[in-house]
């Protein structure tokens, strides 16, 4: 499982991109890429460009992908430039687009 840290903006994007990479490849190539975003608290649209490059890193390799807890920010955000479909499944998008209103976040 990939951890993103609690702040990815585009100040952090290039060590988090190479730190979530040098994991990816240590990880076992049978089994799903399992991003887990619960712990992001700050974020921009660079947090999008490090998941959609490791999405992309993934299928490459023939590995599913999934982020996990996604926080309401984040899900509006890839929501608003319309790559929440690529990014969250849609049970998660949708709970995460539900917590949007009341400032929690939901797996």
């Amino acid at each position: 499982m990939l951890l993103l840290p609690a702040t990815l903006t585009s100040r952090e994007a290039r060590v988090t991109l190479r730190m979530l990479q040098q994991a990816l490849q240590s990880e076992g190539s049978e089994t799903p890429v399992v991003v887990e975003a619960g712990s992001l608290q700050q974020l921009d649209s660079a947090a999008l460009a490090v998941l959609l490059e490791i999405e992309r890193l993934a299928v490459a390799w023939g590995r599913a992908f999934v982020v996990r807890g996604v926080p309401a920010k984040l899900a509006a955000l890839a929501k608003l430039y319309g790559v929440d479909v690529l990014l969250l499944k849609p049970e998660t998008a949708v709970a995460a687009t539900a917590a949007v209103g009341t400032g929690q976040r939901k797996p």
